[in-house]
């Protein structure tokens, strides 16, 4: 412990990730033995990977073999148009390029089917181009934003099937860091550009900045393999007959829905959209496709100067961090505090208490606009690569389940949609409107005053207005929130700082409902061929849960298409996600 200004500071403690070869330090140290049999398996502290089962990148996995059948994963030469015909190529429509959409699309096109990815935002130079005018001129592109467009699932997690290229490229996941389908997601990245780090770092990021490049790689290989990419294309409604999905609808989602319509045929329809698709709940209520709400989180983002995070998590040591130049990275925390119920004896026990936790935390960010209505307002966080900027900013959310939709219950699935409107309206008026974010400072918020009208400076480009945020929500999240942040303070003394500044609002950390689908065939349960994946359908909750499944999705439809007639988890092991009850 060190003493500093009367505050009591923990030392800095650092935990590295090792990959340790069994055998070779056996061979040179046999005593070593005693020790590797206490390693007991543990989920996230102690994973094994056995040698023969390292996952290489899925184009070369995919490409190990081009004539007949591969042995290990039963793949058949799609190449040989005497084995697969080219019209008789089975015709599935991929909706949404994040990372589920992507990836299912990889290996569907590399295992034969004729393919077509639709995104409903513009690809990804136009999108910068578009969220540049946002941020200088206020100019909301409503189908190209940080929510929508070519990789609007790559980033800032709400992770997410969410947001994009245009966030932070976080590659932490919660469903195995060595588990055989998430190194293969990793691998994949290397090969089309990310750097190798990546693979060894305990906290692998990418940043705005080198995600670019890469899905420009990703995308010219997927048009290699005959993948048709259609950019600007909504989709407004699916072709049901009997039950069974036909088709879909697209129109120019530049025009009004319905302008300019086609009706396309398909065999199957892989719904990847992102959790802000929220005209596609719609139509999938009309279709009557079963969907339940979902628990998520919402709360504010608290931004600090990133100098104080560095002097509160490395104390003596912040001054090697030199704006993430120095031997030790920019410091990040990472919290999860349990908060109690005053009413608790009017809720299940499951509910007297909720979870309130730093979520995408981005040292060295910025706070950025992810609303996709102008009436609406919710933001989110973002990092480039250097992780240089002088903020450093977090939100702070607290869990919320069906319990608290039921003021919603008439909206029925769509219930949790409803309860994310609502404050995100509220927001925006408390902003005074024009994209302004309604802010306060952390000791005000506490304290539920409102006692000065300048506020410490905010990395959020479009400004912030002094409002009371504390009244901003109901009392059980105003309250659970409050007393985690002064919980924070004690475990990381200066936290609540006068520089420290809460932006309204954020909600969109996860999907508010799920889709029901089978879990070994990935179907919907209610439409036959319909493949409900990623984020938006409540199935995963970053960069490589989504890729995860969007790549167990694309073997599982190709399997139903006789593309495919290996075992997949006996290669990649069982997906972590089948059951419902979803691992982020």
């Amino acid at each position: 412990m060190m003493l500093r200004n009367n505050i009591v500071l923990k030392e800095p403690q650092f935990t590295y990730t090792v990959d340790m070869d069994v055998k070779k330090l056996l061979d040179m140290e046999p005593r070593a033995w005693d020790f590797i049999a206490r390693l007991e398996p543990k989920l996230g502290a102690v994973e094994y990977m056995p040698k023969e089962k390292l996952a290489s990148d899925l184009v070369s996995m995919l490409n190990a073999s081009n004539k007949g059948y591969d042995h290990e994963l039963g793949i058949r030469d799609t190449y040989n148009d005497s084995i697969c015909p080219q019209d008789k190529k089975p015709r599935v429509a991929v909706i949404g390029s994040g990372p589920s959409g992507l990836f299912a699309s990889l290996v569907l096109g590399e295992l034969g089917a004729d393919v077509t990815l639709l995104e409903r935002g513009q690809p990804v130079e136009q999108r910068g181009r578009d969220i540049g005018a946002l941020a200088v001129r206020r100019i909301l592109q409503s189908e190209s934003n940080f929510c929508f467009g070519e990789e609007d699932t790559f980033g800032l997690h709400l992770h997410r099937d969410h947001l994009s290229t245009w966030s932070d490229g976080k590659l932490v996941t919660r469903i195995g860091r060595n588990t055989d389908g998430v190194q293969a997601v990793m691998q994949t990245f290397v090969h089309f550009g990310a750097p190798p780090n990546i693979l060894v770092d305990g906290k692998p990021h990418l940043g705005t900045d080198k995600l670019v490049p890469l899905l420009r790689n990703f995308r010219h290989h997927l048009r290699e393999l005959g993948v048709t990419i259609r950019f600007n294309a909504r989709v407004d409604d699916l072709i049901v007959e009997d039950r069974q999905v036909k088709g879909i609808v697209v129109s120019d989602s530049e025009l009004r829905p319905g302008s300019g319509s086609q009706k396309l045929s398909f065999d199957a329809v892989v719904l990847a959209v992102g959790h802000s698709a929220r005209d596609t709940y719609n139509m999938l209520q009309q279709h009557n496709v079963d969907m339940s709400p979902k628990s998520f989180a919402v709360g504010l983002r608290i931004e600090h100067p990133q100098e104080l995070i560095n002097s509160i998590q490395y104390s003596e040591l912040a001054a090697e961090v030199q704006k993430g130049r120095g031997r030790i990275p920019v410091a990040d925390y990472k919290i999860v505090k349990s908060v109690g119920e005053k009413n608790a004896e009017e809720l299940d026990i499951a509910e007297q208490s909720r979870s309130c936790y730093s979520f995408c935390m981005c040292p060295g960010g910025q706070v950025v606009l992810t609303s996709t209505d102008p009436s609406e307002l919710c933001i989110n966080g973002m990092s480039f690569s250097r992780r240089a900027s002088k903020w450093a900013n977090s939100a702070l959310v607290v869990t919320v389940s069906s319990h608290d939709f039921k003021p919603f219950r008439s909206h029925g699935p769509l219930a949790g949609v409803e309860f994310q409107r609502e404050f995100e309206r509220r927001a925006a008026v408390m902003g005074g409107g024009n994209f302004v974010v309604p802010a306060q400072r952390v000791t005000d918020f506490i304290s539920n005053r409102l006692s000065v009208t300048t506020l410490p400076p905010s990395s959020y480009r479009l400004g912030v207005r002094p409002s009371k945020l504390h009244e901003l929500f109901p009392p059980y999240i105003t309250e659970a929130l409050q007393q985690s942040i002064i919980m924070i303070d004690r475990e990381m003394p200066g936290f609540v700082a006068k520089e420290a500044l809460l932006h309204g609002v954020e909600t969109r950390t996860s999907s508010p409902l799920q889709i029901s689908r089978y879990g070994e065939t990935y179907e919907s349960t209610s439409l036959q061929g319909l493949y409900p994946i990623g984020e938006g359908a409540g199935y995963a909750g970053g960069i490589l849960s989504a890729a995860v499944d969007g790549m167990y999705c694309g073997f599982a439809l190709a399997k139903q298409l006789s593309l495919f007639h290996g075992d997949i988890e006996s290669f990649l092991g069982k997906a972590q996600n089948q059951t419902g009850f979803v691992k982020y």
